[in-house]
């Protein structure tokens, strides 16, 4: 009768490369720190649970020798009875390991596992799959984690700006639909549509950054047509860059007017995520450090409720200027505020209606983010 062979099997490079790992001279590897390491490894690199299953049983046949390779040899029908899965399962599933490099065959002459005893009885050696790989690549499975939670991270952010631009389109389509109802709304909607087919779902394992861009360039353009149409075809004024900021004159005990101030024409770019973390420093000190408008957005949300500004002045931003310039006036509230305090004149008293008013002073044409962020790193560098 043919022998089944339980553990011979053809070499591969994985199998190669894991005979090549090595432990620290002189170091015996305890039960625990091996599961310690078998669960690190699950979670870099995303293990299914037959093969979680199979890699705790292995670690758990471990006896604590004091070898230089940490030899276990529990057969296939031990396995099996240990996780429950078939035979056919286990076998796949230790092949993977060796594919994963976690562990490594040591096979015998007839493909057995088996330990090899010395006339004293004691276990000199043993055939089977060595864990050496396991323990020795645990700063593998720390790095791999990390980059795991921020993969997890970077695509959690990119749905948040998503669902950000997708409501700003949405709310400006309807408000153009209904303040401005002579305007084309076709082609916009047309392009929203093909995108809301194509947009992955946070759940799912589509990659939002494919259609990010995409998503941002149809706001920008649902939004310029909502502006365009608010001007009925003429430009629009704001307050002139050389004019003082409303700070120097408005408070919750004022009038709420802000200084008569000069109008030329409002076309300007949008302001740079440079630009505003050079103007309001401050919110490296609230939020962190920030790198892109996605940030800025993330920034803004954050800090509405720290300025105490209602929810419905967020909302008033939000559909008149858009949800990025929107969170560009907090921060330039926040930090208007702080120098405020610093200085001890308490100038704004409500920081929450000041920014309501900023909002409103914005959407009439009266007050640009962009040059008050340009005339607020100029008072920083002089």
């Amino acid at each position: 009768m043919e022998m089944v062979q339980t553990g011979g099997r053809p070499l591969t490079r994985a199998a190669l490369a894991g005979q090549r790992r090595a432990l620290e001279d002189g170091r015996t590897i305890t039960r625990k720190e091996l599961s310690a390491s078998a669960r690190e490894a699950a979670k870099a690199l995303g293990l299914r649970p037959a093969l979680r299953l199979v890699l705790s049983e292995l670690v758990a046949a471990w006896g604590e020798q004091e070898w230089s390779r940490l030899i276990v040899w529990p057969s296939n029908a031990y396995l099996v009875s240990r996780t429950g899965l078939s035979e056919r399962a286990v076998r796949y599933a230790l092949r993977d390991l060796v594919a994963l490099e976690v562990v490594t065959p040591k096979d015998s002459a007839n493909g057995k596992r088996y330990a090899v005893r010395g006339r004293d009885g004691a276990i000199v050696d043993a055939f089977g799959f060595d864990l050496t790989p396991l323990q020795a690549r645990r700063g593998d499975w720390a790095q791999a984690i990390q980059a795991r939670a921020e993969a997890r991270e970077r695509r959690r952010r990119a749905f948040d700006l998503l669902t950000i631009h997708r409501r700003a389109v949405g709310e400006a389509l309807t408000a153009l639909a209904s303040r401005y109802p002579g305007t084309p709304l076709a082609d916009l909607a047309e392009v929203q549509a093909s995108l809301e087919a194509s947009t992955p779902e946070r759940r799912g394992s589509g990659d939002p950054d494919l259609v990010l861009d995409a998503w941002s360039e149809l706001r920008q353009m649902v939004e310029t047509r909502f502006y365009a149409a608010g001007c009925d075809g003429t430009a629009c004024p704001h307050i002139e860059a050389e004019k003082e900021s409303p700070t120097e004159t408005w408070s919750k005990g004022s009038a709420g007017n802000a200084d008569p101030v000069g109008e030329i024409d409002r076309a300007e770019e949008t302001p740079s995520p440079t630009l505003v973390v050079e103007a309001c420093p401050v919110v490296r000190d609230l939020v962190g450090e920030i790198r892109s408008e996605h940030e800025i957005l993330d920034a803004g949300l954050r800090l509405r409720a720290t300025i105490g500004a209602h929810q419905s002045a967020w909302a008033e931003a939000r559909d008149g200027l858009g949800a990025y310039e929107a969170a560009i006036l907090v921060l330039i509230v926040a930090q208007l505020h702080d120098d405020d305090v610093a200085s001890g004149q308490n100038r704004i008293r409500n920081p929450g209606g000041y920014f309501r008013r900023l909002v409103r002073l914005a959407a009439e044409g009266r007050y640009r983010p962009g040059t008050e962020l340009l005339a607020m790193r100029r008072r920083r560098m002089t």
